[in-house]
């Protein structure tokens, strides 16, 4: 799993992930959440366009960040989900709690 972050207007940060979302990579994408949170930037967008694979480990990953965020008086939000990654996110009814964006630019539009 490769991924980098991206500032956006003051508190918005944008966390590009590419690869595959598992037990392996979890930690390190809580991490960085956890991370970008810590440093003010409390609206997270985490952008999966180049995700091929998500497991349980991975969604544990997101709401853990959506968890943190929402703490910090902030929220975590996706964009752009491989169609993998909507079949999880269905099967466990977390589309619901995390609804998915078009893409990371329009996530906090309307915020």
């Amino acid at each position: 799993m490769e991924f980098s972050i991206v500032d956006r207007d003051g508190d918005i940060a944008v966390l590009r992930l590419n690869g595959r979302l598992n037990m392996v990579s979890a930690g390190r994408v809580r991490d960085a959440v956890a991370t970008a949170v810590a440093d003010g930037r409390s609206r997270v967008v985490v952008d999966l366009t180049r995700v091929e694979f998500m497991d349980s480990s991975g969604l544990g990953a997101l709401v853990s960040g959506m968890k943190a965020a929402r703490l910090a008086g902030g929220d975590l939000r996706i964009a752009s989900p491989t169609e993998q990654v909507k079949l999880v996110l269905q099967l466990t009814n977390m589309d619901r709690v995390l609804p998915a964006y078009d893409d990371a630019e329009t996530a906090f539009a309307n915020a």
